[in-house]
């Protein structure tokens, strides 16, 4: 599958492989060639071009006839920004401690969209009505920062999934404080692939409010997108996103990215290949002595726990990071471009490295 580099041009081996991140994937070819499509002739900039009216359709077909699409830059991005549609000043979000918007993004959340996070902590990730309500309270106490925005990811920085029936009671929970519900959707094809259903049965069908639709992790070369669902957030979306830094002049760019990805199944294919993989991986590893795999593999990811210096040898011959490195717990991700030669080296290297 990889050839070898000849051209200088090339400043890496496409050979080295990793499990580090769905971000380490490159583009898949269908998105490039849409890419080399839209690039032809002249398109009116700032999202009023054709790709982007197509991918409004497009997004109305998942979501619903309602639902409005705003491309972004990426995840960070379309997070900040969403999250500031569905807040007044004085607002907060409550997340999970693990989320990606409270540890993996450098406090944008709080230093650029002036939002207080209160975090509660989780076993697998996930929230609950009950575990919200350890944060949803003080409404009208103004020495206290609003809570206006439940969070959740789907699939979690975990790597677990929420079913559509736990997603509708924490919206209805949400809705009855009078709180709005965000889906962190980075990894939004892999819980559709997992959970083998339309993307709209756990967003608009159960109350999900506004979400961000994830691209870059399941194929794209650049760009997310926010999807308003509670058509009140719309008209603050339009001026946020190019106060926040995330209007793209050139959208089509974005737009048929996302086009390529969700105008038929390619989405659902890499989500679905990614999470083989995933599965392979974590069952080849569970056999491995010495390695425990700690959540249900339900997406693309894989947490496990392994003797430090093992995990330090096995970094030498593939990239992957420590998740919690005091704890000895690794994650590995898979990608639209994992083969099972790929799965079934490193598990061989992780015999090898473990039987020391």
């Amino acid at each position: 599958m990889n050839q070898p580099k000849t051209d200088a041009r090339c400043h890496h081996d496409p050979g080295v492989r990793g499990f580090a991140s769905d971000n380490y994937a490159g583009t898949h070819p269908e998105v490039l060639a849409a890419l080399a499509l839209a690039n032809d002739g002249h398109q009116v900039a700032y999202g009023e071009d054709a790709y982007t009216d197509n991918l409004q359709r497009i997004v109305r077909k998942h979501f619903s006839a309602r639902a409005e699409v705003f491309p972004v830059f990426n995840g960070t991005g379309a997070n900040v920004v969403a999250l500031q549609a569905v807040t007044d000043r004085w607002g907060a979000v409550i997340c999970a401690e693990t989320s990606h918007i409270n540890v993996h993004e450098g406090g944008a959340p709080e230093r650029m969209g002036g939002l207080k996070l209160l975090t509660v902590p989780t076993e697998d990730g996930k929230l609950t009505p009950e575990l919200i309500d350890r944060q949803a309270w003080g409404w009208e106490d103004e020495h206290r920062a609003m809570p206006q925005v439940v969070s959740i990811t789907q699939s979690t920085e975990l790597g677990t999934l929420y079913t559509p029936d736990e997603i509708r009671a924490i919206c209805e929970h949400a809705h009855a404080h009078g709180m709005k519900v965000h889906l962190d959707g980075a990894r939004i094809a892999n819980a559709a692939a997992a959970l083998n259903v339309p993307l709209r049965t756990f967003t608009t069908e159960v109350g999900v409010d506004i979400l961000s639709l994830g691209g870059t992790k399941n194929g794209a070369l650049f760009g997310e997108a926010v999807v308003v669902i509670n058509n009140d957030a719309v008209r603050k979306m339009k001026h946020l996103r190019k106060m926040s830094m995330q209007l793209a002049s050139k959208m089509r760019f974005v737009s048929v990215q996302l086009e390529a990805l969700f105008a038929k199944d390619l989405w659902l294919r890499n989500a679905r290949h990614a999470n083989e993989m995933a599965q392979r991986l974590a069952e080849g590893a569970r056999s491995v002595h010495g390695v425990e795999v700690l959540y249900p593999v339900q997406g693309n990811g894989v947490f496990a726990r392994l003797p430090h210096d093992a995990s330090e040898r096995l970094q030498k011959r593939f990239r992957f990071y420590f998740w919690d490195e005091a704890d000895g717990v690794v994650r590995w991700m898979c990608s639209f471009d994992t083969t099972e030669e790929d799965v079934d080296e490193f598990l061989a290297a992780l015999k090898e490295e473990t039987a020391w």
